[in-house]
């Protein structure tokens, strides 16, 4: 059996909030990530995934499933449990996953100085005039 994920396992420090790109659905990386280490509830998701809606949490998982990148296991009860894994192809991402966590780590404060020089001049309507030409 799998360790229990942490709660904090995605704070806000956490690298992947910063990836400028997706893997799969919006929390796909971070659902990914949580199934690395074998089969997960929906429930032991939402612990570190506690900010995604249930709505929203099901329909990541609905768009993994659908690229083939999780697999869902109904198990028969009483009472009845669905489990959530990677599959082989699933498995794969794990390693560019990694790549790009590493690559946000290094970057983080160039990301942030972007994204913070961003929402400044989006702030200021003089900027956004002359963006526009």
């Amino acid at each position: 059996m799998s360790e229990p994920l942490r709660p904090d396992m995605f704070d806000e420090l956490c690298p992947s909030s910063l990836l400028p790109f997706r893997f799969g659905a919006k929390w796909g990386a971070l659902v990914l990530r949580c199934l690395a280490d074998g089969p997960r509830r929906f429930s032991e998701l939402r612990v570190p995934l506690r900010r995604v809606t249930p709505k929203v949490m099901t329909r990541s998982l609905r768009a993994l499933e659908r690229d083939g990148l999780v697999s869902r296991t109904v198990h028969e009860g009483p009472p009845q449990r669905v489990e959530y894994g990677l599959t082989p192809l699933g498995r794969s991402m794990l390693e560019p996953l990694d790549a790009a966590c590493a690559w946000a780590a290094e970057h983080w404060d160039e990301l942030l100085d972007a994204r913070e020089a961003y929402e400044r001049r989006a702030g200021d309507p003089e900027a956004a005039g002359a963006a526009e030409g």
